[in-house]
């Protein structure tokens, strides 16, 4: 087995990933919304781990080959040299807003509860700065006008 065939074989651990932040994104309503209102300790923890195994699930599915798109819609995003510039933008202002919160989250403030999430969403970042670097190779790859220096991100 070639090592390009046994990160695409990991990268589908990126399901298992999401599907467990989407478990902790509805746990804390599981119990009533009466019970989130009094408990809203229990909603923060659970949402950290919806930042954590949703920044693992994206850094798992950067190892999938980016010679090739999943679907007709992100082959149009990434043929197109403006959408595909847009998305890379939009990827980059995701990663400095999550590392934002984070790092402010984790090192400046003093408040509990923005420090319960911050570590998810630094995690988050970091799934999203190697998310951002396949972004920008499957844009390589697909965009229409590759052969032309002048567009490069």
């Amino acid at each position: 087995m070639n090592i390009r065939r046994f990160f695409q074989i990991i990268s589908y651990l990126q399901y298992p990933l999401m599907l467990l932040a989407l478990f902790f994104s509805i746990k804390p309503y599981l119990n009533g919304f009466e019970y989130v209102a009094n408990n809203f300790d229990v909603l923060l923890k659970d949402y950290n781990y919806v930042l954590i195994f949703a920044g693992l699930g994206i850094s798992f599915s950067t190892l999938q080959d980016t010679s090739k798109t999943q679907n007709n819609f992100s082959k149009k995003i990434w043929e197109s040299p403006k959408k595909g510039k847009k998305m890379i933008m939009l990827i980059s202002g995701l990663v400095v807003v999550a590392l934002g919160y984070g790092i402010f989250g984790y090192f400046i403030t003093e408040n509990q509860e923005i420090k319960e999430l911050s570590f998810g969403a630094i995690v988050l970042g970091i799934g999203l700065i190697g998310f951002l670097k396949t972004a920008i190779e499957v844009f390589e790859n697909h965009r229409k006008n590759k052969n032309t220096t002048a567009n490069t991100v």
